[in-house]
């Protein structure tokens, strides 16, 4: 029987590039899947009144994954507190299916060296991995606003530590960072404390530092090489994580994947049970080129190829469409971002010939 999966195109070029990831998840794994899409982000606020219907989340908990394409654009920016913005939709999708882990796997593949605005020797042989906490902290915590006021507040507790923390060390040959503010903020002392817990009690054997939000920045310019797996708090990641991107030269190369219960000690394997996990491009709905045919689909593929192997445990699949877009890189591929002039329908067929 199919495994079902919801497309959630999205905003700008998101629904550009869903129908080539499709195309892809079909001839890599023929006959795996079924497909039901569903409005969101600033499309369902157009038909809905709201970026994620309960219809939808309804659909995407009963579906085995999630597919997503890019949220948001001017048409919806607004600073008013009671409208809807496209990015509520994300925020309600990973609360609403506990998703509280997001992997962002960055490593520049060398075709790309020279689209990176770093120099070779600076990126060359990166391999890390950004583990970024997902639904805590000051996106999650109460807000207030009044007409001369406003805040936000940072709320972490010990239980959403410890579990991210797992994730990190779990994933880790031999050396975690664990990025903080330790210096100025109280929520990164007990951040900071419960890694330390979880590695000593858990996790000896791998190498644990503890690096500082500004300090970490830098480093990921002037020696990306450094790092292996890198773990922090909710908005430093989300900030951190596109900072990461930019060593491979392009958002437009980057997938993620956002997963819940299948971490932990009490984790249900893929297909058992589990939360579905979330998997989507780290590049935005880029709606100066919507409409156009030329947005680059490969971080959909590569987001597409890690639902193959966090969701649904097919190694194989997911290792053949990585190799497929590495080996269309390879002779010459180039998408506008990456400086060349190939079409999105171009590069679907480069990477579907290598597969």
């Amino acid at each position: 029987m199919p495994s079902r999966v919801i497309l959630l195109p999205g905003d700008g070029i998101g629904p550009e590039i869903t129908g080539p990831a499709v195309e892809v998840l079909d001839a890599v794994a023929p006959g795996r899947f079924e497909y039901e899409e569903h409005a969101f982000g600033g499309a369902s606020i157009d038909a809905h009144g709201t970026a994620l219907t309960d219809e939808t989340l309804a659909a995407c908990r009963a579906a085995d994954a999630v597919l997503l394409a890019a949220v948001g654009g001017p048409k919806w920016d607004t600073t008013d507190p009671n409208q809807p913005r496209p990015e509520q939709g994300l925020l309600g999708l990973r609360k609403g299916l506990g998703l509280f882990a997001n992997l962002r796997p960055v490593k520049p593949l060398p075709a790309l060296y020279d689209a990176s605005p770093l120099k070779r020797e600076i990126i060359e042989g990166t391999d890390m991995l950004v583990v970024r906490e997902l639904t805590g902290g000051i996106y999650f915590g109460e807000k207030t606003r009044t007409a001369d006021s406003a805040s936000d507040a940072c709320v972490y507790t010990r239980e959403e530590i410890v579990r991210i923390a797992r994730v990190a060390f779990g994933a880790a040959r031999s050396r975690v960072t664990s990025v903080d503010k330790a210096n100025v903020l109280e929520t990164s002392r007990l951040w900071r404390e419960v890694i330390r817990e979880v590695h000593s009690a858990e996790f000896p054997n791998i190498e644990l530092e503890h690096l500082l939000v500004d300090n970490a920045a830098m480093k990921l310019v002037s020696a990306p090489r450094h790092f292996e797996v890198i773990v922090t708090e909710n908005m430093f990641g989300d900030i951190l994580s596109d900072e990461s991107a930019m060593l491979t030269g392009s958002l437009g190369m980057l997938p993620s994947a956002s997963l819940g219960n299948t971490f932990g000690p009490d984790a249900h394997p893929p297909g058992t049970g589990s939360t579905p996990g979330v998997f989507e491009p780290v590049h935005g709905s880029a709606p100066d080129i919507a409409g156009q045919g030329i947005a680059n689909p490969l971080a959909m593929f590569l987001s597409a190829a890690m639902m193959l192997r966090h969701g649904f445990a097919l190694e194989n699949e997911a290792a053949a469409v990585e190799s497929a877009v590495d080996r269309a890189l390879s002779e010459g591929l180039r998408t506008p971002d990456l400086g060349g002039e190939a079409t999105t329908a171009e590069a679907t067929r480069a990477v579907l010939e290598h597969l």
